[in-house]
């Protein structure tokens, strides 16, 4: 309990000038003790607002992004990240600043504004980083920053990341039963001549860039907030399939640590993991899983008759039904799951639709080249082109085309629609998953929401090809080692805004990431300018723009108050 005393204007020595603030001071526990202070300025300002003149007014203003950055920073000091790789790859003796510091930048450059490492400095001038993170401008180039990633091998990489998901854990109350893995590439701009960089490779561009070379990254996420806690960072070139053995084997070692034992963690990850070899690695892990197997591949659970499904989950799936059986698949007879989502039908039908509709058009232009009968190819390239046509999926399961005529100006191109066909194959296959699992004592409804869980990990994905925030791109780098630098410090950031994103769900603000920092961004630092007309350099005064009651929620919860403006 205090007692508030009279207030009183004082004067603070800074600079060799006075300062004068109204100060209310007041008896806490019987002492005394400053409880508010406002800054009215120089001796020279009061004059001139008591006088009614201009010469207190602030000659000009600056705006500063204060918010989205102040609570990203937060989250970067709660989990210690400069000091956790600092402790690890000690600074250098001629750098300008410590490994640590520089990654920690980099991450928080990723989340609110993703920019190169050459308009880093000009970037960071425009927010108020610069008041609250003690870094010297020169230590910004981008030439220093590289220099000090030296320290960072692919090993010390690791480690870091090892020791950071620990702190997580720990300072976050992650739930780590349930993992989610999945697997997707990047496109570069490395040029085709540059042998420094093997891991970008040419591949199968899930970006569509076929022109581009890839980097390949393996996320392992938790099931709840979509959380990164391993990183695998692979040749763009080669097949998802191959690494997932490599992952699995770091995760069930940094699971070991963590817990001291696997059989609690179950591992989800789509058909696109499944070979032989890649499911004797898990059985022989112990540890629990929850995958795919594509329907096709099993004609005899398509063929059981609708009338045996049963509801899977009457609140948390009204639509979806199921049966639940067992499989022979991948060496083993385990659990599975067959479902049925009339949303999911319904969307592969569509797109169904879709793919038809390309391939009529583009028979029926083919079809009028031949019947001109101008044509020189013969019919092997002609029944080449029909094939390509056709590959897309089910559309030769719908569409039957003929091509007759030996001679190419005799050739000719005929095709229909069979609706029976169509009808047949989406009764017998649209809609349905084949859950395949050794989780037998989950309930259906269990399977199915940790199958869905992937949608975390491939969230994930989309935010890092979102180019404005949290976003893998731009990164123009030529070296293996670099790149790997780049893929740490941009998962990091996912990392990061996950987190973000996962305590402001918890206090009620449903944001996506984009949603979460534009709320914060909102939130500016103003500051104003003064000049006594003397020969020195004008004098600032700090505040905050006005904040709506959920950007008052958040800066609360982000605890941004630490870094805000005293004056």
């Amino acid at each position: 309990m205090y007692y508030l005393d009279m207030a009183s204007i004082v004067g603070k020595k800074q600079g060799g000038q006075t300062y004068y603030y109204l100060v209310e001071s007041a008896r806490v526990n019987g002492k005394p003790r400053i409880v508010s202070q406002q800054y009215l300025g120089s001796a020279a300002e009061v004059t001139a607002k008591l006088a009614g003149t201009g010469a207190g007014e602030p000659v000009r203003t600056q705006h500063k992004k204060f918010g989205d950055l102040a609570a990203v920073w937060a989250m970067i000091e709660r989990l210690d990240v400069a000091g956790v790789i600092d402790a690890l790859a000690p600074r250098r003796g001629d750098a300008d600043a410590s490994v640590g510091t520089y990654i920690a930048l980099a991450t928080l450059n990723r989340v609110v504004a993703p920019c190169s490492k050459l308009a880093f400095a000009e970037w960071w001038e425009t927010t108020a980083g610069p008041r609250f993170v003690k870094v010297r401008a020169a230590a910004l180039d981008h030439r220093r920053f590289w220099k000090a990633m030296d320290r960072l091998d692919q090993e010390s990489l690791a480690a870091i990341e090892a020791e950071l998901g620990r702190r997580i854990v720990a300072e976050f109350d992650v739930d780590l039963c349930g993992l989610v893995l999945d697997m997707t590439n990047f496109a570069t701009s490395i040029d085709t001549t540059n042998t420094r960089a093997p891991i970008a490779q040419r591949g199968k561009a899930k970006q569509k860039r076929v022109d581009l070379r890839l980097v390949a990254l393996a996320l392992v996420v938790t099931r709840e907030g979509g959380i990164p806690l391993l990183s695998h960072a692979y040749p763009g070139d080669r097949p998802d399939v191959t690494q997932f053995s490599v992952v699995i084997d770091e995760l069930v070692a940094r699971y070991r640590d963590l817990t001291g034992t696997v059989e609690s963690l179950t591992i989800v990850y789509d058909a696109g993991q499944n070979s032989t070899s890649n499911h004797e690695l898990v059985e022989q892990t112990g540890i629990g899983f929850v995958g795919s197997l594509p329907p096709s591949e099993h004609p005899d659970l398509l063929a059981i008759p609708t009338t045996r499904y049963q509801q899977v989950d009457a609140q948390r799936y009204p639509a979806v039904t199921c049966v639940d059986t067992q499989v022979t698949a991948l060496g083993v007879t385990r659990r599975a799951v067959l479902t049925h989502s009339p949303t999911l039908h319904a969307a592969q039908s569509r797109g169904l639709d879709q793919t038809l509709a390309k391939a009529r058009a583009r028979l029926t232009q083919l079809q009028a080249r031949l019947a001109r009968g101008r044509t020189r190819r013969d019919k092997a390239t002609v029944q080449a082109e029909v094939d390509t046509i056709t590959r897309p999926r089910w559309v030769r399961d719908v569409l039957t085309v003929t091509l007759t005529g030996e001679q190419p100006a005799d050739l000719r191109l005929t095709f229909r629609t069979d609706p029976r066909a169509r009808t047949r194959l989406e009764h017998r296959l649209f809609g349905k998953r084949v859950l395949f699992t050794n989780r037998d004592t989950w309930t259906a409804a269990e399977v199915v929401a940790a199958y869905r869980s992937q949608n975390e990990v491939e969230s994930g994905f989309r935010q890092m090809k979102d180019p404005h925030v949290v976003s893998f791109g731009p990164m123009h780098h030529w070296t293996d080692s670099k790149i790997r630098v780049h893929v740490f410090y941009c998962v990091l950031a996912l990392t990061i805004a996950h987190l973000m994103r996962r305590e402001a769900d918890r206090a009620g603000h449903h944001l996506s990431v984009r949603e979460l920092l534009s709320a914060l961004g909102g939130i500016e630092e103003t500051v104003l300018l003064y000049h006594d007309g003397g020969k020195g350099r004008p004098r600032a005064r700090r505040m905050l723009t006005d904040q709506t009651p959920t950007q008052k929620q958040l800066a609360d919860l982000f605890r941004i108050d630490q870094y805000a403006p005293t004056r």
